[in-house]
């Protein structure tokens, strides 16, 4: 067995308690088998002492007469009724009988007594029996001799019996009162037991958590053994050694935590109030001037600066700096990347805090920091996703020792500054495309508009100069006439482009908007408009609703150009999937994919629309009946205006 289970404290009690099991089972089948055997006895011990009374009837039915006994059966009848009842005893008791119990005791020679009772009847009692019973009554007397001699031998079985009876008697009670000693001691030795193996360590143990809860961290428990209390007593004594050891330094981890705990909270609050200043709307020299000024005030710096790479990523480049001399900026104004500490940075795109006593320690160096009478540098780099933006630096006049946890703040610092340039730098080009795409617009409406009619006028005043020089007075008038309705028609285009692209959305919603635009197409043409809002839901982004106002525009200017019809009307739909604006008219319309006759300027305007619903992610359709008038509907679905 192994040891631990040897010394298993669960081991000694299950091992114990099965010990005391098998004893008292054994005991209890003695006890049994003892009281199984007494009454098997008790039984023998009665059938054979009727065996008495049996062979006593025998000889009285033998003495008395057939006459006198005449209603009990015939006397033969009656000495062969009593025999077989004598024979069967005798038998049973030879036997036995379990069912009964019926058992003669085995000790003493009582079988063999039993065996000599049963061989003297059949041999020498029955004989004389059946001789009695042929014979008068009064010559009996050999019978009358036999029969005191057989129940003296009776006697003595059942003396015997009864001997062997007490003597099973008494092995019981002896074996009764070791159980009740069994049951005493085995109680006093479980008792010990579980007092010096389970009691006395819960108590230590109790104990030594009681002079814990009072801060006596010295209290020991002894070790009696090596069970599971044992190893439990070990562990709490090397607990107690080491709560005793940290009780000791409480005040110096306290201390220590104290001050990692402030480190932290300066460092959060510096993070905190670059990202807060990175968050204002800025340009990116007020970006990095802002910044480099906090970062020299809350870590202590002297000075500070911020160098950005160049378009070709080749050369680093002072963007702004603070409280550096103007000779020093002069010197490191364009610095190449690789070269000096910065360059370095820039290239490895990592954090460099360098005491500029140890230059012998520094990959590159040059003397501009040292000169100038700075003690230690701080090069950061400043990144966006892995990519390369600049370094910023920081210069302190005295010596300091730079910690991993000020490695990680310059880190996050750069990190921040770069995200912040980057996102200037995309803002930018989102306005720089913004106004590209609307000036390519503005390009193609004027060229769609004005442009075609300027190029019709210019025609039309080449062949006036022909009808002067030909002196074709009555081609002049006509002439002019198509001049002024050109002028006329490129006057009223201007204004719309003008009314068109001035049209915002910030102080009024998109209902409003569409409806002035309505009205206006209603005073222009007079056609009957209407305007149908259904629905509600929050306003869309200003320019989501500007776009869709400039697509209204576009689709009643249409309308008002070429679809020659008597009403127009707008429905704004909203609802839980989305926004839907359709522009209906009952114009003459037009077969969109057969009709070759549509003018080139609707097709370039529903171009215009499509790119317009493109860009704010929607989806644009069109559907025209020819004579019955034509429906742009444009379809902007939840996901849709989330995504745009």
């Amino acid at each position: 067995m192994p040891k631990f289970l040897r010394n298993s404290l669960s081991v000694k009690i299950i091992g114990m308690l099965l010990l005391f099991f098998l004893v008292a089972l054994a005991s209890i089948g003695v006890t049994l088998s003892l009281s199984w055997q007494l009454k098997g006895a008790s039984a023998a011990i009665n059938d054979a002492g009727s065996l008495r009374m049996k062979i006593y009837r025998i000889a009285h039915a033998l003495s008395v007469d057939d006459a006198a006994e005449s209603s009990n059966g015939t006397r033969a009848e009656r000495i062969a009724a009593l025999t077989y009842h004598f024979e069967t005893t005798l038998t049973t008791l030879r036997d036995g009988d379990p069912s009964r119990p019926l058992f003669i005791p085995r000790g003493n020679g009582i079988p063999g007594d039993v065996e000599q009772l049963r061989t003297t009847w059949f041999t020498v009692m029955l004989p004389e029996v059946e001789r009695a019973l042929t014979t008068p009554t009064a010559t009996h007397t050999r019978l009358a001799e036999l029969i005191p001699t057989y129940v003296a031998e009776i006697d003595t079985v059942v003396r015997k019996m009864e001997t062997s009876y007490a003597r099973s008697t008494n092995i019981l009670q002896m074996t009764q009162v070791s159980l009740l000693l069994l049951a005493i001691v085995g109680t006093l030795l479980l008792i010990r037991f579980f007092f010096v193996q389970v009691i006395r360590p819960i108590n230590e143990l109790s104990t030594g958590i009681e002079r814990w809860e009072k801060d006596d961290f010295g209290h020991r428990v002894g070790v009696h053994s090596e069970d599971e209390f044992g190893r439990l007593s070990t562990g709490f004594n090397r607990a107690a050694n080491h709560l005793q050891s940290l009780y000791a330094t409480l005040e110096e981890r306290v201390e220590d935590k104290t001050r990692s705990l402030i480190e932290k909270n300066r460092e959060l609050q510096i993070l905190y109030s670059a990202s807060d200043f990175l968050h204002e709307p800025n340009n990116i020299d007020g970006l990095c001037r802002g910044f480099i000024e906090r970062a020299i005030k809350m870590l202590g710096a002297s000075a500070g600066s911020v160098r950005l790479l160049d378009h070709d990523a080749e050369n680093l480049c002072i963007t702004v700096s603070e409280g550096l001399s103007e000779d020093f900026v002069t010197q490191e104004a364009l610095l190449k990347c690789g070269e000096c500490l910065c360059g370095s940075v820039s290239q490895q795109n990592a954090t460099l805090l360098a005491d500029m006593r140890a230059t012998e320690n520094l990959p590159v160096t040059m003397d501009h920091c040292k000169n100038a009478g700075f003690a230690a540098i701080a090069v950061a780099s400043i990144s966006v996703n892995r990519r390369q933006t600049g370094v910023f630096n920081l210069y302190f006049e005295r010596p300091r020792t730079f910690s991993a946890s000020d490695r990680q703040l310059l880190e996050s610092l750069g990190q921040q500054l770069g995200t912040a340039i980057d996102n200037l730098r995309l803002q930018a080009r989102e306005r720089e495309l913004a106004v590209s795409e609307e000036r390519n617009l503005l390009a193609r409406e004027l060229h769609d508009s004005i442009a075609q009619a300027l190029a019709f006028m210019n025609l039309q005043v080449q062949m006036l100069e022909d009808s002067l020089q030909r002196d074709a007075i009555e081609e002049i008038r006509p002439g002019l006439n198509m001049l002024r309705q050109g002028l006329q028609e490129s006057y009223d285009d201007l204004r719309e482009l003008m009314v068109h692209f001035r049209a915002r959305i910030d102080h009024t919603d998109l209902d409003s908007a569409v409806g002035a635009a309505l009205h206006r197409l209603s005073e222009q043409t007079g056609l009957l408009t209407n305007l149908d809002i259904q629905g509600g839901g929050a306003p869309l982004d200003p320019e989501i609703e500007t776009q869709l106002l400039y697509i209204v525009q576009e689709a009643l200017s249409n309308i008002r150009k070429h679809a020659d019809a008597r009403s127009a009307s707008v429905v704004i739909r909203r609802g839980l999937d989305g926004l839907q604006v359709s522009i209906r008219d009952d114009g003459r319309g037009f077969d969109d994919g057969h009709d070759q006759s549509v003018d080139r300027e609707v097709h370039i305007g529903l171009q215009i629309m499509r790119e317009r619903a493109q860009r704010i992610g929607g989806r644009f359709s069109i559907k025209s009946w020819p004579g019955k008038g034509t429906e742009v509907r444009i379809t902007l679905s939840r996901v849709h205006k989330e995504a745009a």
